[in-house]
């Protein structure tokens, strides 16, 4: 993607009928955000200058990141201040439950954030000049403070610049829990407490 490929890798209906399928990735033609819960979807764009919210499992993606989770180990008592922070946290959480953390895994957060900064692509197919900051702000991007949200995400140490930023280990994207927002987590911070949730094997 970053080399400048945006074309469709695949179409979200050969997945939609995946048990327990959570997802995360892009439209096709980096057109707006996919994040998917438990086989529930909710594809955010940006239409005259707003975001906009669709739930149903459809269209064709540039990057598509997904997974079958039947059951997950639940631990409700995490804080972090960054991502940073969170890469160590699930990495040490990882290897408490005996997940093998030289493989890519998923996890989900749910609870209160203190800060989320967010962006919804909306890339301008003449640019063909990729870069993590340009994606934040070809769309809409902002911040959301003190708001319940949940969020699926996906750890590897070895997959830079394919489905994670080169200079991070996760990708996570989230939904309001009032679902009137969703996309691409840039950064949050954590002041209470948080569930996190990986897979059980």
């Amino acid at each position: 993607m970053m080399s400048g490929d945006i074309s469709k890798t695949i179409d979200l209906d050969t997945v939609a009928q995946k048990k327990h399928l959570y997802a995360l990735g892009a439209f096709e033609g980096l057109l707006g955000e996919v994040q998917i819960f438990d086989g529930v979807s909710y594809s955010s764009r940006v239409k005259d200058s707003v975001v906009t919210l669709e739930t149903g499992i459809a269209g064709a993606t540039s990057l598509l990141v997904y997974t079958q989770v039947e059951q997950w180990i639940e631990n409700s008592s995490f804080q972090f201040t960054s991502k940073t922070d969170l890469e160590r946290l699930l990495w040490n959480e990882a290897k408490k439950i005996g997940l093998d953390t030289e493989k890519p895994f998923p996890f989900v957060l749910e609870g209160k954030v203190s800060e989320l900064q967010w962006h919804v692509i909306n890339w301008n197919p003449k640019d063909t000049i990729h870069t993590h900051q340009k994606h934040q702000e070809s769309g809409l991007n902002g911040i959301i403070k003190n708001k319940n949200i949940r969020i699926v995400g996906f750890y590897s140490q070895k997959h830079k610049a394919i489905f994670t930023h080169h200079s991070s280990n996760i990708h996570m994207h989230f939904v309001a829990e009032d679902q009137n927002l969703a996309g691409h987590v840039d950064d949050l911070t954590i002041e209470g407490s948080i569930t996190l949730k990986l897979p059980k094997r």
